[in-house]
């Protein structure tokens, strides 16, 4: 049995792109039937006045309207009339996409150096704070207007614009790395679980920005716990004409910056020695050590850089979504590591997985407006559908990590076993 089992997750480790798209498609295919069979036999049990009658039973729910408002609702009814690409419901699923791109990347960056990062939401929400902070106090100093040669004048906006949302940004990114590289340094110096130290982190991030917030940073016009707005002019701006509109709270600028950032984490791992560094110490750690890996140090830059990803997140959501820090702060870094399982920790697929991610947040809106089918019973179809593309990807990685290399032996030029010669070390 035990063999088999080996057999089955070594097939997947090695399987190809093309080989994990197909088995994700079917995984999909897999989910809807099963979900589309629950919200069914569901709507049994609910009260409704029209539904389909069978067997003296009235069934309420319609799967096809489900997975239709699900799916299509997320981008705005593309197949109906008036539609626009602009419409509020496209804007709902790219503002998540581009949200959940900075936390899946943060995980992903972990997992791939062989950590478990599972304090993303604590960087994510330390980030946030720092941003909201830093940019409301440089704003005092930000100059009404500068005169340049020949008169030209570029108004305070301008000027809070190209300043304040970079600050910002690398605020975010500071603070969420610091608090990142304290697991990493407890991981790397005291040999302590990163597991058990990213979620007591998590924890610990709330009470002290909590007590930040109370303490010094509360905006004293709100009851809300709360920091003061940012200046409107040091939110990300949208673009004009092709953009969509302020009140949706997404700019197309932010997207492209996820997706730069995204294309940016991928060439590290492929082109850099850190990124080779990261990669190699993650797959085989004694492999890398021989190589002259220092590991304490790789430990600990990835988990700052995976805590500076997760900040820039939390910049996002402060600077796109509220235009200011909120204590109730929504789970976006735990969302960050289905994302980064279901795209296998790669960097490129972070981005089709948040995707997917925004479609079932808007989506589900979007069922619990035009039906009578419960959140709870969304929630379900969502989970099932996430836990069936996931779970072969998931199956992959541990394959990988614990199949294929403890069972790698080096061969002799014969196509032998060299270990079977002179009993030497196979993981050598």
């Amino acid at each position: 049995m035990r063999d088999r089992l080996e057999s089955i997750a070594d097939r997947l480790a090695r399987a190809s792109v093309v080989d994990r798209i197909v088995i994700s498609l079917a995984a999909l295919v897999t989910a809807v039937l099963i979900g589309g069979v629950l919200v069914f036999v569901s709507g049994a049990f609910a009260s409704c006045r029209t539904g389909l009658e069978m067997g003296g039973a009235t069934f309420c729910y319609n799967p096809m309207q489900v997975y239709y408002e699900l799916f299509l609702g997320a981008l705005g009814h593309p197949l109906e009339g008036g539609w626009t690409l602009t419409n509020y419901s496209l804007a709902t699923t790219l503002q998540r996409t581009t949200l959940l791109i900075f936390s899946g990347l943060s995980v992903a960056v972990a997992f791939r150096a062989g950590l478990l990062n599972i304090g993303t939401q604590g960087q994510l929400v330390v980030g946030g704070l720092a941003t909201a902070v830093t940019v409301v106090y440089a704003s005092a100093v930000v100059p009404a207007r500068i005169v340049l040669p020949l008169g030209v004048v570029v108004p305070a906006g301008f000027i809070g614009t190209v300043v304040l949302i970079p600050l910002g940004v690398l605020a975010g990114a500071l603070a969420g790395g610091m608090y990142g590289a304290v697991p990493g340094a407890l991981k790397a110096y005291a040999d302590a679980n990163e597991v058990i130290t990213t979620i007591m982190l998590n924890i610990i991030a709330v009470g002290i920005t909590s007590t930040l917030l109370s303490w010094q940073f509360q905006d004293p016009n709100s009851t809300n716990p709360q920091t003061a707005p940012v200046p409107e002019y040091a939110e990300i701006p949208t673009l004009p004409v092709v953009g969509f509109g302020g009140r949706m709270n997404f700019s197309l600028l932010a997207l492209a910056f996820a997706v730069a950032l995204m294309v940016g984490i991928a060439w590290l791992f492929a082109r850099t020695s850190f990124g080779y560094e990261l990669r190699t110490s993650g797959i085989q750690p004694g492999a890398a050590a021989y190589g002259g890996v220092d590991e304490k140090r790789m430990t600990v830059a990835s988990m700052t850089l995976s805590g500076a990803l997760g900040g820039i997140g939390g910049a996002f959501w402060v600077l796109m979504v509220h235009g200011r820090w909120l204590e109730n702060v929504p789970s976006l870094g735990f969302d960050g590591i289905a994302v980064s399982v279901l795209a296998g920790n790669s960097p490129i697929g972070v981005g089709a997985a948040a995707f997917l991610f925004g479609i079932f947040d808007s989506g589900g809106n979007s069922i619990g407006t035009a039906t009578d089918v419960p959140p709870e019973l969304v929630g379900i179809l969502t989970g099932l559908i996430i836990l069936f593309v996931a779970m072969p990807e998931f199956f992959r990685m541990l394959g990988r990590r614990y199949v294929t290399v403890d069972s790698a032996r080096p061969a002799r030029t014969d196509g032998g076993d060299a270990g079977a010669d002179d009993g030497g070390d196979a993981d050598a």
